[in-house]
């Protein structure tokens, strides 16, 4: 028989079936596994993206003073500090003439170094930069560069997942090579499905559904464990942030309210007060002679009296007052609702009072230190929140000059 009339061999059903679902799986478990990577991917820059901004941030609250008395060592400590845990490649932070006041870089000349790099200058091309300012002028500025390792550790894992969902998809294509096409089919566009959802709409909280054939079945739960690994790293990320976001609007000494947060919520208050009509006090307290206490009994000493300020302000404020720390030995008070004066001096007269008694120290040492408040209200002292706290502190700084320890309110407005 001629050759060319010779009929070609045609696979067996078996054969075909075999490919078709090698084919199938291959093609689903990829798509899901490349699908997955970018969601998760997109995810964690996301998230490593506010993580950096809300660095900048704390750090620009942090560094305001180290910034403003060119304190080089100081910066370079906090620098180290947060170098050390958070997932930056270098620091830099300049003054407002562009010096480098401080910098720190992570240390390592590796492959994984290298690879880290290059990962990190694809996805995060450019470094943040952040403004340190104080009273809407800039002071300096932080410069952050990002440092990849959790996207590495991430995606090598998704590799060798998606390696593992491949392998056990050829199984099962070969084991189901004579089954129904429609009962490994919905199963595996499930997982499609989900995974679509997962990298559309990052809903890390869906799960793939049970499959009646159990290496499917199998398959939907190695992927849901995939989802679990990106959910936990999403809550993980959550906390860090909700964290940073705290330090960012807290004083780390105290606990209380940071500069930032007081000025929020002054501006608020003020709002509500032009909307119902009532009155809103801002009470600003300074020190006395608080640098000799530093210079005598040194900063830790220092921050101990702060915290004894912090605490005797704290129990002459009502529930729904707000204490802040402005920095240094500067404190204010947002004290809201005030339905006449008497009851602010009855306030401030308590807290100079409580003020001048003795502060007991860790070592058994007691001194004391004394505190002077400006007072001002709105509308009566200011029309806004920036006239508001400039009113209160020059309130303060005429109490400073009649007697220290005292407590004065500011001139009404004509």
């Amino acid at each position: 028989m001629n050759t060319m009339f010779a009929r070609t061999k045609l696979p067996s059903l078996d054969q075909v079936l075999r490919r078709a679902h090698l084919s199938v799986a291959l093609i689903a478990v990829i798509t899901v596994g490349i699908s997955l990577t970018i969601a998760g991917t997109f995810a964690l820059q996301s998230y490593a993206q506010q993580n950096m901004q809300l660095v900048a941030r704390t750090l620009s609250y942090t560094l305001e003073a180290a910034v403003v008395f060119n304190d080089a060592q100081a910066a370079q400590e906090v620098l180290e500090m947060v170098g050390s845990t958070e997932d930056i490649a270098a620091i830099i932070v300049t003054d407002r003439d562009g010096k480098v006041l401080a910098s720190w870089t992570r240390h390592g000349d590796g492959t994984v170094q290298r690879l880290e790099s290059w990962v990190a200058n694809l996805l995060f091309p450019e470094p943040l930069q952040q403004a340190i300012r104080r009273n809407d002028a800039t002071l300096g500025i932080i410069e952050l560069t990002a440092h990849s390792s959790t996207l590495i550790r991430y995606l090598l894992g998704g590799f060798l997942w998606l390696l593992v969902c491949m392998a056990l998809s050829a199984l099962l294509a070969v084991a189901l090579s004579r089954r129904m096409y429609a009962g490994i089919a919905k199963p595996l566009q499930d997982l499609a499905d989900t995974a679509h959802q997962v990298r559309q709409y990052r809903s890390f909280g869906l799960r793939a559904p049970a499959a009646n054939i159990a290496e499917l079945d199998q398959l939907n739960q190695d992927f849901n464990v995939l989802l679990d690994e990106l959910a936990s790293w999403q809550h993980h990320l959550k906390q860090e942030n909700d964290s940073l976001s705290y330090l960012a609007q807290h004083d780390s000494l105290t606990g209380l309210c940071n500069r930032a947060l007081l000025e929020s919520e002054l501006e608020l208050a003020i709002r509500a007060a032009r909307t119902h009509g009532h009155a809103v006090a801002l009470m600003f307290m300074d020190g006395d002679h608080f640098k000799e206490i530093n210079d005598t009994y040194g900063h830790a000493t220092g921050d101990e009296v702060l915290k004894a300020y912090a605490s005797r302000i704290q129990a002459q404020l009502r529930n729904t007052d707000i204490l802040a720390r402005l920095g240094g030995d500067e404190f204010a008070a947002l004290v809201q609702p005030i339905s006449h004066f008497q009851e602010l001096q009855n306030i401030a007269a308590t807290i100079t009072q409580q003020m001048q008694m003795p502060i007991s120290l860790a070592d058994g040492t007691k001194l004391t230190a004394s505190l002077t408040v400006g007072i001002a209200v709105f509308p009566d002292h200011a029309h806004n929140a920036a006239a508001l706290l400039a009113a209160a502190d020059r309130a303060m700084y005429r109490a400073k000059e009649q007697r220290r320890g005292s407590w004065a309110l500011a001139n009404t407005l004509h």
